[in-house]
């Protein structure tokens, strides 16, 4: 196997269009473009191998070996740079530093990523809420109380612009005063459906769009499912509200599983044909939700801090939901053993306030008792 090339020594562009070029090959996959990384080492030293070397690489039959060799020719990597450039469209390689670090962790990560909007380091703190087109008045309505809900306590709404759940989500994330990112199955300049064209500028305005898809390129129902799996990427955790037996949601929930996300599934009544999924998922191991609450305090420690709006450091979504009082005494608190007179001492409040603040910090799993005047934070946070 060749050694991985020096991205340092490589011309930014350069690495870019190489990039973007290999991604532009229509049967160059997220898991076949890392195994042609891996072999080769860069798209442009995967660019400029021969067929022999080509076809060493599983996946890489003599269709797809021609595709690669007749790219420089075939396609134009510089007039895609610049058609996202006169609409406002950021292109990101897992080089970029705003490429989502949560996006990464999955096994097949896109390799180039195209964005409207602003992806923003707080938007680490997301969850997603997906289900059918064809929602009840009652799962629009539940829709739209969990999305306003996570949009007040400082989460990204994730989902996928469709129809009837996905529109209800962001747009109450959006009255919430909330950030929401849409994920596309098409290209950026061809929305769909087409009525959501309005909510889209405003998702944009309020967060981002995005998609793996090039710009022009038009929706195909074989491009939902590649989608569903980014909608979860980019989430701590899932929702799904409604959805039929065979519902696309339902392939969300199982990408989820696959990218060791939490799921969650809103009940229905039990004779609605759109609450079948839901209730399949809670007897198979989702959480059943029916609040806010239940998301955040079953998604338990994060892989890494964030930060949230305000610019704190958040080591669980559940501190989201603090008051200040009950974010000064969690401050106040080590990973080590802590007495409760020190955290009094430190967090300048009355020890009896400090043990009722506590009870709520426990059911909340975020700190725990350690004999009799002891505490800490829960391990992990």
């Amino acid at each position: 196997m060749n050694e991985p090339a020096d991205h340092d020594a490589t011309p930014p562009d350069d690495l870019l269009q190489s990039t973007l070029l290999l991604s532009l090959i229509p049967d160059v996959g997220p898991r076949t473009y890392k195994l042609l990384i891996e072999r080769f080492g860069s798209p442009q030293a995967v660019l400029a191998a021969g067929p022999a070397e080509l076809r060493e690489v599983r996946g890489v039959g003599p269709k797809l070996c021609r595709q690669i060799v007749q790219a420089r020719e075939t396609l134009d990597p510089a007039a895609e740079l610049e058609l996202c450039r006169q609409n406002d469209i950021t292109v990101l390689t897992q080089a970029d530093p705003e490429y989502p670090r949560l996006l990464r962790e999955i096994p097949d990560p896109p390799a180039v990523l195209f964005v409207k909007g602003a992806l923003l380091a707080n938007d680490a703190l997301a969850v997603a809420i997906v289900g059918t087109r064809h929602a009840t008045r009652y799962g629009l309505d539940q829709a739209e109380r969990l999305a306003a809900g996570l949009a007040r306590a400082g989460l990204t709404v994730v989902s996928g612009l469709a129809r009837g759940v996905d529109g209800a989500a962001h747009r109450a994330a959006l009255e919430a005063g909330g950030r929401t990112i849409a994920v596309l199955a098409s290209g950026l300049l061809k929305i769909f459906p087409p009525e959501h064209q309005e909510l889209s500028q405003a998702v944009t305005n309020h967060g981002a769009i995005l998609s793996e898809a090039p710009p022009t390129r038009e929706p195909l129902s074989g491009m939902f499912p590649p989608r569903n799996r980014l909608i979860t990427g980019l989430s701590l955790g899932l929702i799904v509200v409604e959805a039929a037996d065979r519902s696309g949601a339902l392939i969300s929930a199982r990408h989820a599983m696959e990218q060791n996300r939490e799921v969650f599934a809103v009940p229905g009544r039990i004779d609605s044909r759109m609450s079948r999924g839901c209730h399949g998922l809670i007897r198979d191991g989702a959480r059943l939700v029916s609040s806010v609450d239940d998301v955040l305090e079953e998604l338990g420690p994060l892989v890494e801090p964030a930060r949230d709006r305000h610019g704190r450091e958040v080591r669980h979504a559940a501190e989201l939901q603090l008051n200040d009082q009950e974010r000064q005494v969690l401050d106040a608190i080590e990973i080590d053993a802590t007495s409760i007179d020190q955290v009094a001492a430190s967090s300048g409040l009355p020890v009896q306030r400090v043990l009722a603040t506590l009870s709520v910090l426990e059911v909340r799993r975020l700190v725990r008792r350690i004999g009799g005047n002891q505490v800490s934070r829960v391990p992990g946070l």
